[in-house]
């Protein structure tokens, strides 16, 4: 689990608008979500996962092999 270290931006009634997180929690974040990939290995997860759907298990090296 992430701990995510934050501070809240409230409107002038104290209503929550914004949060501001650390860059470090920030960059975990995008990890987590994938949205740090580039379009090369969006590309090949995409392609990964059409292999799987249509049982290719020739496009995948053995776990043994690695």
């Amino acid at each position: 689990m992430i701990t995510i270290s934050k501070k809240f931006v409230v409107d002038d009634r104290g209503n929550p608008k914004e949060v501001i997180i650390p860059i470090e929690d920030y960059k975990k974040i995008e990890e987590i979500l994938g949205l740090d990939l580039d379009e090369t290995a969006i590309r090949e997860l995409s392609e990964a996962r059409s292999d799987r759907k249509a049982g290719n298990t020739d496009a995948y090296e053995d776990v043994e092999s690695i």
